[in-house]
């Protein structure tokens, strides 16, 4: 759960870092290519690429490299909503992304998702409706591009449930840095750009630091707690953005986007707790059909 914690932090003073390059000029499909550069890099040195080759390791080439532009698309996406929008306003939009990802399991992965579930998927996007108030004046390109980073990470993450069971963890890891890395590398020359002093230096690679640690310390909570354990932890990155918009950016979020946040953080506690349910029914009724016991959840 600490770790879990901690990869939250880091994560938070990513797109934190992201907001201020991109807000001092700094293009950000360059500073989403770096993220991914130093990741690769951090990875080949963590996972000792030159001694493991279960980093190179892959079944299915096409999928990594489709799973990898889903995370880049993530990765630009959000920092492009980061021009415009605060950081809590962007997060909250990214915790729509559970409600996402249990209604495309269904058709895309074959799970059976029961109605209580559902019901809380359209709860969350009243929350998301809350935040963005389209029709109101206040929907504007940013919240375009952050419900983009959102779809596209739901996209990734199904994906990852998908391959999970035929590859393994450090080229999951690997390829997700590595396919983005070289894919935009051509874009580079038409988007790149020196950074205007040594804080821009610092916040740059500390980018790419920060999203690859963060995921290494994610794989590593995962390998000592359940799924089900870990999952409310995520939600409370909702704090330290709240926080680093106020210190760094002096932005506070609007009683809409809090009540719109809290919608959506109860309806994916609530896909939580009924996932948790399902496992555990699943475990003690072993005669009771999985597709009907989904529906009843």
């Amino acid at each position: 759960m600490l770790i879990v914690l901690s990869a939250c932090f880091l994560f938070s003073f990513l797109d934190a870092s992201a907001k201020y390059l991109v807000m001092n000029g700094m293009a950000a499909p360059f500073v989403a290519w770096m993220r991914f550069a130093v990741h690769l890099v951090l990875v080949l040195i963590l996972f000792r690429g030159w001694a493991n080759p279960a980093l190179y390791r892959a079944v299915n080439k096409p999928a990594h490299v489709l799973r990898g532009i889903f995370l880049f698309g993530s990765t630009i996406f959000n920092f492009l909503a980061l021009q415009t929008l605060q950081l809590a306003e962007t997060i909250s939009i990214y915790f729509f992304a559970p409600m996402i990802i249990t209604a495309l399991a269904g058709p895309l992965l074959g799970e059976t998702v029961g109605w209580r579930r559902w019901v809380a998927v359209l709860v969350g996007f009243v929350g998301v409706l809350v935040i963005t108030r389209p029709g109101f004046g206040t929907f504007g390109v940013g919240h375009l591009f952050s419900i983009g980073s959102m779809l596209s990470y739901s996209f990734y993450v199904l994906m990852t449930r998908k391959m999970g069971a035929t590859e393994t963890t450090e080229s999951l890891i690997f390829y997700s840095a590595l396919a983005p890395t070289i894919l935009i590398f051509p874009a580079v020359p038409l988007y790149g750009s020196m950074p205007a002093d040594a804080m821009q230096w610092i916040l740059l690679f500390m980018v790419g630091a920060l999203g690859g640690y963060g995921h290494w310390l994610l794989i590593k909570a995962y390998k000592l707690a359940s799924t089900s354990a870990l999952a409310p932890y995520p939600y409370s990155q909702m704090l330290w953005m709240i926080a680093l918009g106020w210190v760094v950016f002096a932005d506070l979020p609007d009683l809409w986007t809090l009540g719109g946040a809290a919608i959506i953080v109860c309806s994916g506690l609530y896909i939580i707790h009924r996932e948790h349910r399902l496992r555990v029914r699943g475990r003690t009724s072993p005669g009771c059909e999985a597709d009907d016991l989904a529906k009843r959840l």
